[in-house]
C-alpha cells in the first residue's frame, strides 16, 4: 500500500498524465482509508481548478463536494 508521501505525489501526477492501473488501483485504496489524502486531492483539485479559471480570465464554477467521490 502507498504512504501519505506517495500518495501526494501520485496526486499530482494524475493532474499531469493518466495513472497506470496499478497507481489507480493502489490510490484508490489508499483513500478509501486515509481522509487526510482523500482532503488533499480534493483540495489540489480544486486549487488546479480556480489557477485555471484564473490564467484563463474566466468565472469559477461552483464546487460541489460530491463531485470527488466519483473518481
Amino acid at each position: 500500500m502507498l504512504s501519505c508521501k506517495e500518495v501526494t505525489r501520485v496526486c499530482s501526477d494524475e493532474l499531469e498524465r493518466p495513472l497506470k492501473l496499478g497507481e489507480q488501483a493502489s490510490l484508490h485504496l489508499h483513500l478509501v482509508m486515509c481522509t487526510g489524502c482523500t482532503q488533499y486531492r480534493r483540495q489540489l483539485r480544486t486549487l488546479r481548478q480556480v489557477m485555471q479559471a484564473y490564467a484563463e480570465g474566466r468565472a469559477l464554477p461552483p464546487v460541489d463536494p460530491r463531485e470527488d467521490e466519483d473518481r
